[in-house]
């Protein structure tokens, strides 16, 4: 919706370190799952709930090739903006550079390595139609202690879940639609959320899709570095907890992040298939556009400067 004043940001910083070698010579982001760089993922995901003024936050070391693979956005019908990040300092840390951009507004925020299936407007509506707080969207997973954990009153895993997503990392059910996962009877509250637990209470992972008001950035000011030395996104999330102000849905079809090479690998076998509609528009973008149309592309951009 316009006038809303809800903003994008991905996060595409760290060193990428799970990664190695394949990083030491470029940005994570720009590594390819399915047809596309893995930053074209969530960039589509956004700009296909409505929203167009996004934020890249990324390094020093990689900024260059950031902005050359996505340019100004004009020819997509969005507007880039880059922030730095100079040092790795957690997610809520590269978050905080964004507090000029979003001012006074809202902000959908997705991790640079998240790649999933589902749409994510309704969420986003439903996060337009909330007066104020956070929104999260969880994900049932076979390996929580990866992630910030969401463990939620009464929890009660139905099984199917996890013996599902486990399917889906041995190659057996890639392709295969996945029923939506829903509470029975009234939302049930998240009591609290735990940060990579080893024995986790729960299976529902939170996952790198955040949205936030304005107060974020408040919040993020408070916080001390973890024992990892970085300022943890679980410790925002809590805060907007105690608060009384975090809502959440668990999201639909398949999730996985692409940070470590199985995840990687798993995320290239889920989105071979996957056409992301935007970055077909414009040679500028396509795949397998000739050199010709990319230049043919790069005038018309600058004549309508």
């Amino acid at each position: 919706m316009k006038g809303d004043n809800l903003k994008g940001i991905v996060l595409a910083g760290g060193t990428g370190s799970r990664l190695f070698p394949l990083t030491k010579v470029t940005n994570k982001h720009l590594l390819p799952v399915g047809r596309y760089p893995m930053i074209y993922h969530p960039v589509a995901k956004l700009a296909a709930a409505g929203i167009r003024d996004i934020l890249i936050v990324t390094g020093t070391e990689h900024m260059g090739a950031v902005v050359g693979v996505l340019g100004s956005g004009r020819a997509l019908g969005l507007e880039f903006t880059y922030r730095v990040q100079d040092e790795a300092g957690g997610i809520a840390q590269a978050l905080g550079l964004a507090e000029g951009f979003v001012g006074d507004g809202r902000c959908v925020v997705i991790l640079g390595d998240n790649i999933f299936s589902a749409d994510i407007t309704p969420y986003v509506e439903h996060f337009r139609r909330q007066r104020a707080g956070a929104r999260i969207l969880l994900k049932r997973v076979p390996d929580p202690q990866r992630y910030g954990v969401a463990v939620v009153e009464e929890d009660e895993p139905t099984g199917e879940g996890p013996r599902r997503t486990a399917q889906v990392a041995e190659g057996r059910l890639a392709q295969a639609p996945e029923p939506t996962i829903k509470a029975v009877g009234p939302k049930r509250r998240i009591i609290r959320i735990e940060e990579k637990p080893v024995h986790p209470k729960s299976d529902l992972a939170v996952t790198g899709i955040y949205m936030y008001d304005a107060r974020v950035f408040d919040i993020i000011r408070t916080l001390r570095p973890s024992a990892r030395g970085e300022l943890e996104i679980t410790d925002v999330n809590n805060t907007y907890l105690q608060m009384g102000e975090l809502e959440y849905d668990i999201l639909d079809g398949w999730w996985t992040d692409a940070g470590t090479h199985p995840s990687w690998a798993l995320a290239n076998q889920l989105a071979k298939d996957v056409v992301l509609p935007l970055f077909e528009e414009s040679p500028r973008y396509r795949v397998g556009a000739t050199a010709q149309e990319i230049a043919a592309s790069r005038f018309e951009e600058s004549e309508r400067v």
